[in-house]
């Protein structure tokens, strides 16, 4: 499960890594991003094939639902199943985005209550998350369009998998443009690009519990303990 992420990157960084053709001015540090929220994601312009940002919900709303609250059950999607499942399988063909990190967490057991653990990487720079987005008019009450999006997990590699037994997907860098590509559709393929992230690329930080609310986002929450 991937339920809670950083994103405290600059947007100047964040421009550079991911090769933007716009620039996100009101880019703020993120230390607690929680579902449901509005979060940035990464697509590629159907005109001129340059990668830009939207702004998107987290907790995906099929076209065809009218309730948008079923987007809190579907934050994330399985990769081993993501082709299969009826909300999933259109997008994965069709509507794939890049959902910029710099850290995720999970929790574990101890013997007074939950310790929060922060993923990520030793230089403290970006990655992203493979992600899949849809539109729908019929859950905004006002016929308006919403854009959301969920976060495809896997298993979790040797380095992670003592604090939980799944981690979202961390796509490579160079597998970004073949994710990012609309008129790519092989979902043989693709399903190939949603693989544990590797054992190096990541460390695993006991952090403060300040992060248990989701309402906090602020700095104490990515301080280690």
């Amino acid at each position: 499960m991937c339920g809670r992420f950083t994103l405290r990157i600059s947007h100047t960084n964040l421009q550079r890594f991911f090769q933007l053709k716009d620039s996100v001015v009101d880019l703020s540090p993120r230390y607690n991003i929680a579902p449901t929220q509005t979060i940035l994601a990464i697509v590629r312009g159907s005109n001129d094939r340059s990668r830009r940002t939207v702004r998107m919900i987290w907790g995906l709303v099929p076209p065809w639902s009218d309730d948008v609250r079923i987007g809190a059950r579907m934050i994330n999607a399985r990769a081993e199943t993501v082709d299969e499942k009826p909300s999933f399988k259109q997008p994965l063909k069709h509507n794939r985005c890049l959902i910029p990190a710099d850290g995720y967490y999970e929790w574990k057991k101890v013997s007074d209550g939950k310790q929060p653990f922060l993923m990520h990487r030793p230089d403290e720079g970006p990655f992203a998350f493979a992600g899949l987005w849809q539109r729908n008019r019929k859950a905004s009450g006002d016929g308006g369009e919403i854009v959301t999006c969920t976060v495809i997990t896997t298993n979790a590699n040797q380095r992670t998998e003592d604090v939980h037994d799944r981690m979202p997907v961390i796509l490579d860098v160079d597998d970004y443009d073949q994710w990012l590509d609309p008129d790519f559709s092989d979902s043989e393929t693709l399903k190939g690009l949603l693989r544990p992230a590797p054992e190096e690329l990541l460390v695993v930080t006991a952090v403060d519990r300040e992060v248990n609310n989701a309402r906090n986002d602020n700095a104490k929450c990515v301080e280690p303990v």
